[in-house]
C-alpha cells in the first residue's frame, strides 16, 4: 500500500481536484483506493456528494479511539458511488483537534497507525490536507510515502510553496528517510506570462522535485465537481484528465524506480 498526501499551505491550488483525479484514474486501473479527508471544511467529502454534517462516523472519531486496529478503523470508512474508491470523511469537529489534543503525546502518528492496519485492504491511500499546519497535516505527512504539492502557476502561489518546503524541512528531521516530494504545477495557462514564468521558476528552483509538465486550466474540472464525479469519469478525453494521466504515469515510474 502506498500513501500519498496532497498538501500545500495555501488554499485554492488544486489539492482536492488532484486527489479526486488521481483516485478516479487509479480505480480505473482496478486499484483499491482509500481517500482520507483531513480538512474540517470537508471539500473532498462534499465533492463526492457526502454530507459531512450527517455522516455516521468521520476522521474525528479516529482520534477518540483508545485502541487503533483494523476492527476499530473499518467502521469509519464509507463507500463512495465509484467502485474501488472508499473514503474516511471529514467533519467540522476536526477543527477542534489542535486545541483539544494538540499537546498530547503521540498525536502526530495516529493516522499512520490506522493506515498500517488497512495495508491489506487498499493499494493506495490519498490524503487531502488542510492548508494550515496543525495536527491533521502533521498526521498526514507522517503517514506518507510521498507528498504531492500542487502549486498554482502564479507568483503568489510560490509563497505557499516556500512555507510548505520549510515545514517539510523541519519535520523531516524526525523521518528516518526524509520525505519524497513531487511538486505539481496546476492551473497552467500558457497564454499568460505569469504561468510561463512561474513554471520556469519552479523548474529552476526545484529541478529534482518538480514534475516537468503541468495541469492546465480546464472548465471540465468545475463541471465534474458539480456532478460529484471524478474528472476521468465525467470527461475522459479532456486536456485536464490527460494531464493527470501523464502525472500518474510519472508517479508510478518514480515509485518503481525507487524500490
Amino acid at each position: 500500500m502506498l500513501v500519498w498526501s496532497i498538501a500545500n499551505q495555501k488554499g485554492g491550488v488544486g489539492k482536492t481536484t488532484t486527489t479526486v483525479s488521481l483516485a478516479g484514474l487509479l480505480s480505473e486501473r482496478n486499484k483499491r483506493v482509500l481517500l482520507v479527508d483531513t480538512d474540517p471544511h470537508a471539500s473532498l467529502s462534499t465533492y463526492l456528494n457526502i454530507d459531512s454534517d450527517h455522516v455516521p462516523a468521520s476522521l474525528f472519531d479516529l482520534f477518540q479511539l483508545t485502541d487503533i486496529n483494523r476492527n476499530t478503523v473499518m467502521p469509519l470508512i464509507m463507500q463512495t458511488a465509484y467502485e474501488g474508491i472508499d473514503i474516511i470523511p471529514a467533519h467540522m469537529s476536526l477543527a477542534t483537534l489542535d486545541r483539544v489534543m494538540g499537546s498530547r503525546g503521540g498525536m502526530g502518528l495516529v493516522l499512520k497507525k490506522a493506515l498500517r492496519s488497512l495495508a491489506d485492504d487498499y493499494d493506495y491511500v490519498l490524503i487531502d490536507c488542510p492548508p494550515i499546519l496543525g495536527v491533521m497535516m502533521v498526521n498526514a505527512l507522517a503517514a506518507s510515502d510521498r507528498i504531492l504539492i500542487p502549486v498554482q502557476t502564479e507568483f503568489l502561489a510560490m509563497k505557499g510553496l516556500e512555507r510548505m518546503m520549510r515545514t517539510l524541512h523541519i519535520m523531516q528531521k524526525s523521518q528516518p528517510n526524509g520525505f519524497k516530494v513531487t511538486i505539481v504545477p496546476t492551473m497552467y495557462d500558457k497564454r499568460t506570462r505569469a504561468s510561463l514564468q512561474t513554471l520556469q521558476e519552479l523548474k529552476v528552483r526545484f529541478p529534482e522535485q518538480v514534475w516537468a509538465s503541468a495541469v492546465p486550466i480546464d472548465t471540465k474540472f468545475r463541471d465534474a465537481s458539480i456532478k460529484h464525479m471524478p474528472p476521468s469519469y465525467f470527461a475522459r478525453s479532456c486536456r485536464g484528465v490527460f494531464a493527470y494521466k501523464t502525472l500518474l504515469n510519472y508517479l508510478l515510474r518514480l515509485e518503481q524506480d525507487e524500490r
